[in-house]
């Protein structure tokens, strides 16, 4: 007999449609800057709250309203101002993906800014040492030299922590102050300029990156309108390299198998040591990338910002290193986060001078916002807030679980083995006999059933 063929059903996959994408992304992208606009904005307020108590008796509010455009003007208020606040934005990108790659590894990295003199000092080295090469073999080899320098520096941190299990926060800190000894040893002794003091020569011209300006006015400016006196934009080419670094950060970190891993590694460790994954391996990776990172900043400043040459003392009171902590927490570990963190770092840094001349406000009030920015998140605020909203609006329209019905009959729930229940006489029944009686009535008719049943059989 033939079977009919059963019509084959053909499955259609529904593909959401743009605007759903889109709403999707927003969704995301709100959730993503949330906590780090939240945090800027308390930060704000807090400092608001501040200036109105220590400014002195007059208008407080017109002085609290002046500080903060005093700050903004300093900062983006005009092409200069920006130039300059971008000046400190460069390294605060490379540092800051340095400390956001170690910490995606569950790593605390406080070595940036040791990383950064390292990777400093020893492009300082090859340029005063090779200084007969032309530009274009010299400052390829000053960078890759000081990434490698900065990576060996980092790496130590990895290898001690992933093979002897040695806390990555101590080894950084002791590093940092080896890093700021030896570099001053070197200022000022075999690497001293003549005649001056704890300071090195300027590096040679060869060596000097070109102002972006500058670069602009001799590609784009041939044929758009040109940037008048392009020497006063302080802004350098090494802020392309950042950017540039951004999108490598951001190609590693979400497209490969190595940013996966370190995803795996940062959030369970011994899950991923399940799974097959070198925990030790990619710690030491980790480390050995950010320090990287951190010495290209170094060489990148150094190369790109007058006078060109390295002064003793400096690295140990650079704050470029420490505020990466910040600008990485702030940008949540991302690329578009670390960007605007570093705007956000940058703009205070430079505003804060204008703010004390034009405000009278003193400049502590920048490190007062910044421990401000990074205390909410740490204390995780926001989150707080939207657990608690969440209680509160889920008991408001929580139903009552037992209707308030005049009459409504009560079921209870039949007594367990063993309780002794009151009936409707007073007259205590215990359970536990009841029980077994009616366990052996049930024995009893299920025997005569079978013997019934073997009766009618025969």
């Amino acid at each position: 007999m033939a079977v009919p063929p059963v019509p084959s059903r053909t499955v259609e996959h529904s593909t959401p449609a743009p605007t759903t994408k889109i709403l999707a992304w927003l969704r995301n992208l709100g959730a993503s800057l949330a906590r780090p606009l939240f945090a800027v904005v308390l930060a704000i307020i807090a400092g608001s709250i501040v200036i109105f108590i220590t400014s002195p008796s007059g208008d407080r509010l017109a002085t609290v309203i002046n500080a903060y455009q005093s700050l903004f003007v300093g900062s983006f208020g005009d092409p200069y101002s920006l130039s300059y606040t971008l000046v400190k934005v460069g390294p605060l990108i490379l540092t800051g993906l340095s400390v956001s790659i170690a910490y995606r590894a569950g790593l605390f990295n406080i070595g940036a800014e040791g990383q950064l003199a390292v990777g400093a000092m020893t492009a300082g080295i090859i340029a005063f040492t090779f200084s007969h090469l032309p530009g274009v073999l010299l400052v390829p080899f000053m960078i890759i030299g000081s990434m490698i320098a900065g990576a060996i520096w980092g790496g130590i941190v990895g290898i001690l922590k992933a093979w002897r299990g040695a806390h990555e926060v101590v080894t950084t800190i002791m590093l940092n102050w080896i890093a700021f000894y030896v570099t001053d040893y070197l200022i000022d002794v075999p690497f001293k300029a003549p005649n001056q003091a704890t300071q090195t020569p300027s590096l040679p011209p060869q060596a000097q990156l070109p102002p972006l300006a500058v670069v602009y006015n001799q590609t784009l400016g041939t044929f758009l309108p040109q940037i008048e006196n392009p020497q006063s934009y302080l802004t350098d080419v090494s802020l392309l390299l950042a950017l540039l670094a951004l999108v490598v950060y951001w190609f590693i970190t979400s497209r490969t198998t190595f940013g996966y891993e370190l995803r795996v590694i940062g959030q369970n460790p011994k899950a991923a040591r399940y799974a097959g994954i070198s925990t030790k391996r990619n710690l030491f990776f980790a480390m050995a990338i950010a320090g990287a990172l951190s010495g290209l900043a170094g060489s990148l400043h150094l190369m790109g910002q007058p006078p060109y040459q390295l002064i003793g003392s400096t690295f140990s009171i650079d704050p470029t290193g420490f505020d990466a902590i910040g600008v990485s927490l702030l940008g949540r570990t991302t690329s578009i986060g670390v960007l605007l963190a570093s705007l956000l770092f940058g703009g205070l840094r430079q505003g804060g001078n204008n703010m004390q001349l034009a405000a009278n406000i003193p400049g502590d009030l920048v490190y007062i916002l910044q421990a401000l920015v990074l205390f909410s998140i740490a204390a995780e605020f926001l989150p707080a807030i939207q657990r608690s909203f969440s209680r509160w609006t889920a008991n408001g329209r929580r139903p009552s679980l037992v209707p308030n019905i005049t009459g409504a009959t009560v079921a209870t729930l039949p007594p367990t083995n063993g309780e002794v229940v009151e009936n409707t006489n007073n007259e205590h029944i215990d359970t536990s006999d009841n029980m077994l009686a009616a366990n052996a009535t049930e024995e009893e008719t299920t025997a005569h059933e079978r013997r019934s049943d073997r009766i009618e059989e025969g």
